[in-house]
């Protein structure tokens, strides 16, 4: 009783609430198994309501094998909506009903109503169990709350309750998530120590969040740490590491890997196969990636929407437009509907060797089929557009995405700007740059390439010079692009004192020239009949395994 006084006294949210504590009673969770599968939601509800309307009334539990369906068909407010009309009709709810709907407000984020709830539970002299308490470390784990989830477990603790493996997965996957990783490490290590065995689903959770961070060596370090441990990795081990693999380009490693699942009798699954069709897509490997992807239909998986984009994705990247047409025209002939990504990954495609007119007629489908086009869709045909010289047509769709409540970003402004340069209406161009910077969009290295080039190439070099020294004095990190641009400008003004000044400044950065940059400078110098520097460049050049 005291134990529990303390731990109200220190939540605001159960304090307030609770006004006493009575005895308790262990509740074993066996009413919530019961699902309905495949049901009408329709007819759960008027089931419920002709079981209020029954005399005698059922008991609380029957409701609550009701509520669960809701609970595991994840309709959350019609469970919460259903329990008021019990509360209304003065049916009292137990330990079940309780427990569901502290279930329902945890997954809706809703920790305040949740602890509101786990009062009454107190209230009627119920003992919490682990499931409940897991239930509201869950909660305040979904709303991004894991620092409110660690101090809720150390009350917990503190007040002799004991917790399992599902509590610290929970906290674990919750501290990932907020890209936690080292702090989830640590905790892992802790419960060590308190003699809770740690399980796969906790080293998988942050071998995963250590792959996203591209931390691969330290994954691998606990990969073998869990064999070694007699903890056996699952296929879900094994793709977070052949994803970790794939991001970095390591496919070889990633292969060596699936290799390896294959002799543990690990079996692939539909996600593996989708990763190495993604990874080897992305590679411009797509016969490799067919091979895979008939490797998984052999299998008895059947590809999704994510598989043929990630197919018609590689074909784009190595030009092969009409082969990612043909897999996108006959992928509803597999019973696959394409989504938006499969249209905008088309639509990218067609838009990069402009075949603008194929691209629209895809976007005016796409939202034909109530398929809503995102800010990618827009952003590659608005791209194309600029790049074909069809800038008004761009505009208009800039006003559509402001219409839809999908504003331009970044990426679409720079192709604007891009264009407008290009077409030599350098003053336009500044003045849509202003208009981005009052917009509060912040402009990127790209932004500022093009711009100096514009700047450059339209005669305005006070200006270019001007920008470019604006991005050092603000301690912009410059990319090798950003320097190429200005060196090019310097040379073609056959200022190539200024341009080979750059060099070591590029270098100071951080910055690596390379053989663009070499290679301008060289052809000013040969081009000014400056041969003595050119050629001496030209040694460095070479001594630099560029050439």
């Amino acid at each position: 009783m005291l134990r529990l006084r303390r731990l109200i006294s220190s939540s605001p949210f159960i304090s307030k609430f609770l006004p006493f504590l009575s005895s308790y009673h262990r509740y074993v969770y066996s009413h919530s198994q019961s699902f309905i599968a495949n049901v009408n939601v329709d007819d759960v509800v008027l089931s419920f309501n002709r079981m209020l309307n029954m005399r005698p009334t059922p008991p609380s539990f029957e409701f609550g094998k009701i509520l669960t369906s809701f609970v595991k068909m994840k309709h959350y407010p019609t469970a919460i909506s259903l329990f008021k009309q019990m509360e209304f009709r003065g049916i009292a709810p137990d330990f079940v009903t309780l427990s569901i709907l502290i279930n329902c407000f945890s997954h809706l984020r809703q920790s305040n109503s949740a602890f509101s709830v786990f009062a009454k539970i107190l209230k009627f002299g119920y003992q919490p169990d682990t499931i409940i308490l897991n239930t509201l470390i869950k909660g305040f784990c979904l709303s991004g709350n894991v620092r409110g989830a660690l101090h809720f477990h150390d009350k917990v603790l503190a007040l002799g309750f004991r917790l399992d493996q599902v509590t610290y997965g929970t906290l674990i996957n919750g501290l990932c998530k907020a890209a936690e990783t080292k702090a989830a490490l640590e905790l892992l290590r802790k419960i060590e120590r308190k003699s809770i065995q740690p399980n796969a689903v906790m080293y998988n959770t942050i071998i995963g969040s250590l792959c996203k961070d591209q931390l691969i060596d330290d994954a691998c370090k606990l990969f073998s740490e869990m064999t070694v441990k007699g903890i056996s990795p699952n296929v879900i081990t094994c793709n977070v590491l052949v994803y970790g693999f794939c991001i970095l380009g390591q496919l070889k490693e990633a292969i060596g890997l699936l290799d390896e699942m294959i002799l543990k009798k690990i079996n692939p699954d539909f996600y593996t196969f989708n990763i190495f069709i993604d990874a080897l897509s992305k590679e411009g490997n797509v016969k490799e990636a067919k091979n895979m992807l008939a490797a998984m239909m052999k299998a008895g998986f059947r590809p999704n929407a994510f598989t043929y984009s990630s197919l018609i994705g590689g074909y784009c990247l190595v030009h092969r437009v009409n082969n990612a047409m043909y897999v996108f025209n006959t992928m509803a002939q597999s019973g696959v509907n394409p989504d938006v990504h499969c249209y905008t990954t088309i639509i990218n495609g067609l838009c990069k060797i402009k075949r603008m007119d194929e691209a629209m007629n895809l976007f005016k489908e796409m939202q034909c089929k109530n398929i809503v086009p995102n800010v990618v869709t827009y952003n590659s045909l608005i791209d194309g557009l600029c790049k074909c010289g069809r800038i008004s047509n761009a505009w208009e769709l800039v006003t559509e995405m402001h219409d839809r409540g999908q504003p331009a970003d970044i990426v679409t402004y720079n192709s604007l700007i891009d264009a407008l340069l290009k077409n030599r209406h350098i003053d336009k161009a500044i003045e849509l740059f202003m208009k981005v910077l009052d917009k509060g969009i912040q402009p990127d290295l790209y932004t500022y390439t093009i711009l100096i080039d514009g700047l450059w190439k339209g005669g305005r070099l006070e200006t270019a010079q001007e920008l470019f020294q604006y991005l050092l004095v603000k301690g912009c990190r410059l990319n090798v692009q950003v320097y190429n641009v200005m060196i090019a400008g310097f040379c073609n003004k056959a200022l190539f004192d200024k341009a080979l000044a750059l060099l070591p400044k590029m270098e100071g950065d951080g910055c690596i020239p390379d053989a663009i940059t070499f290679e301008t400078i060289i052809n000013g110098l040969f081009g000014k009949d400056e041969n003595d520097k050119a050629e001496k460049l030209l040694s460095e050049m070479i001594s630099r395994g560029l050439l």
